[in-house]
C-alpha cells in the first residue's frame, strides 16, 4: 500500500520543489496529494476520516504545511491536526521564534525552511525513518541555544550557580516513575529494537510492518514514558527493566 502524502503549499512552484523533496527522501511507494490552500486541505482530510483519521480510510501519513496560505494560517491546520495520525512538518521561509515555538506547540514534528538546499532537505525528511525529528539546521542550532538559555536561567533562578552554605543540603527533586505498565506488547517490542540501535527503517523490516506504523507506535511510547528522544527511551528501558 502507498504512503499518502499531503503538501500544503499555495506557491506551484514551491509545491513542485517539494514533492520532488518528498519523492527523493523515501524508497516508499508514495501518492502525494497537493492543496495550494486551507480549504482544500480540509477537503482532502476530510476524505481520509477528518481530523480524526477515523471511519477505517486510509489517513495521510506525512503532510508538509506552509504557515501563510491564501484562505489563512498553517498554524490553524496544525492545530486542527493535533489528534491525526500523521507526522505533521512545516515547510516555511520564517525562521524567527513567532513562527517556530508556536508551530511546535500546535503539534508540528518538524519545523524545515524551505529555502535550504534541495539535498539538505532530503537529508532532514530522512530522519524520519530514523527516528528523528527533521529540522532544517538554523532552526536546530536556534532550538539548541533557546533550551540553553532557558536552562541557564532555571539554574540562575534556582541559585545553583551560588555554592551553598558549609552543611547545608538541598532537597532533590524526585523523578516521578514514567507508567511503562501501559506499554502494548508491540510497543515493547519497538522499545527493545530501539534499545538496541536498530532504525526505525529496520525495525519495521524485522517486524514486518511499515515505518509510518512504527513511527507511530514510537510517538506513543515516548508520550507514555515521558520522554522526548530515542537515548532517553533507551536508558529509561534499560533502568526500569523493559528491555
Amino acid at each position: 500500500m502507498a504512503v499518502k502524502v499531503l503538501i500544503v503549499e499555495d506557491n506551484p512552484v514551491a509545491r513542485s520543489f517539494l514533492c520532488r523533496v518528498v519523492r527523493e527522501s523515501f524508497s516508499d511507494t508514495l501518492t502525494i496529494t497537493e492543496a495550494g490552500d486551507l480549504e482544500s486541505a480540509r477537503r482532502q482530510i476530510n476524505l481520509t476520516g477528518g481530523a480524526q483519521g477515523l471511519h477505517g480510510v486510509d489517513p495521510f501519513r506525512l503532510v508538509l504545511v506552509d504557515l501563510e496560505l491564501p484562505d489563512g494560517n498553517g498554524m490553524e491546520l496544525l492545530a486542527e491536526l493535533s489528534q491525526y495520525p500523521a507526522t505533521k512538518i512545516v515547510t516555511t521561509l520564517y525562521s524567527d521564534d513567532d513562527h517556530l515555538f508556536p508551530a511546535l506547540q500546535r503539534g508540528a514534528d518538524g519545523y524545515l525552511l524551505k529555502e535550504d538546499r534541495f539535498e539538505v532537505l532530503v537529508e532532514e525528511l530522512q530522519k524520519i525513518v530514523r527516528g528523528q525529528p527533521p529540522l532544517s539546521p538554523a532552526i536546530a542550532r536556534r532550538l539548541l541555544n533557546h533550551f540553553r538559555d532557558s536552562q541557564r536561567g532555571e539554574l540562575l533562578d534556582s541559585g545553583f550557580s551560588r555554592p551553598t552554605e558549609l552543611g547545608a543540603s538541598r532537597p532533590v527533586p524526585i523523578e516521578k516513575t514514567p507508567d511503562h505498565e501501559r506499554l502494548t506488547p508491540r510497543e515493547n517490542e519497538v522499545l527493545t529494537y530501539l534499545s538496541k540501535g536498530f532504525t526505525i527503517k529496520e525495525i519495521a523490516n524485522l517486524m514486518g510492518i511499515k515505518w509510518f506504523t512504527v513511527n507511530d507506535h514510537i510517538k506513543s511510547i515516548y508520550k507514555k514514558l515521558n520522554v522526548s528522544s530515542r537515548a532517553e527511551a533507551a536508558v529509561l528501558a534499560t533502568k526500569q527493566g523493559l528491555v
